[in-house]
């Protein structure tokens, strides 16, 4: 059974760092795209990051850019989102997904596209990150 765990949520003052886990159980993560995904209360699930298990490439959203970072532990089947300078907007329930690489992989312009995951990805639970002010 393809699962996906994520963990390290949790309160954090303004300014502070978090580091999410991703844990994957079932299959390995050889040729898929990896992506952080979050959801605040009455927005829409706003994807933030995606790393390559191919070649480890990374794509960040504007928001995320300059402060979040996504690494891949192949060994551990783990990726993990490092947040630092969190900002109470950042506050929201931070998902994982785990989609197949298209065949021409980061090459593709869709490898990190919102809709591949929604179409493809297998997710996680959910964890909840609050950053109070």
């Amino acid at each position: 059974e393809v699962q996906l765990v994520e963990s390290g949520g949790g309160l954090v003052q303004a300014g502070g760092s978090l580091r999410l886990s991703c844990a994957a159980s079932g299959f390995t993560f050889d040729d898929y795209a990896i992506g952080w995904f979050r959801q605040a209360p009455g927005k829409e699930r706003e994807g933030i990051s995606c790393i390559s298990s191919r070649d480890g490439k990374t794509y960040y959203s504007d928001s995320a850019k300059g402060r979040f970072t996504t690494v891949i532990d192949n060994a551990k089947n783990t990726v993990y989102l490092q947040m630092n300078s969190l900002k109470p907007e950042d506050t929201a329930v931070y998902y994982c997904a785990a989609a197949p690489l298209p065949y021409f992989g980061t090459y593709s312009g869709t490898w990190y596209s919102d809709q591949r995951f929604a179409d493809l990805g297998s997710w996680g639970q959910g964890t909840q990150v609050t950053v109070s002010s």
